[in-house]
């Protein structure tokens, strides 16, 4: 446990921040999965998933969450799999 008043903030800025970002990737993954499940049911609304899934995609990527190519990627690979399948 730290003495110094400056590493004591550290700790409580840092475990907020933690659970901020833990409930965005929470989002995210939930809103991916949707867009998976819509585009593997052929559902009729899998692209507003998908347009759903990129959104949350950006917002992650903008706040730091995901680095800007791994958002890409995750962007790329949902949007090649509903080409696929539609």
């Amino acid at each position: 446990m730290p003495n110094i008043k400056s590493a004591k903030k550290r700790v409580a800025v840092s475990k907020a921040n933690f659970e901020r970002n833990k409930a965005y990737r929470s989002a995210l993954k939930t809103a991916i999965k949707k867009a998976d499940a819509a585009i593997d049911n052929k559902a009729a609304d899998a692209n507003e998933a998908v347009k759903v899934a990129v959104a949350k995609i950006d917002q992650a990527a903008v706040k730091g969450i995901l680095h800007k190519n791994n958002a890409a990627r995750k962007k790329s690979a949902l949007v090649k799999r509903l080409n696929a399948n539609a």
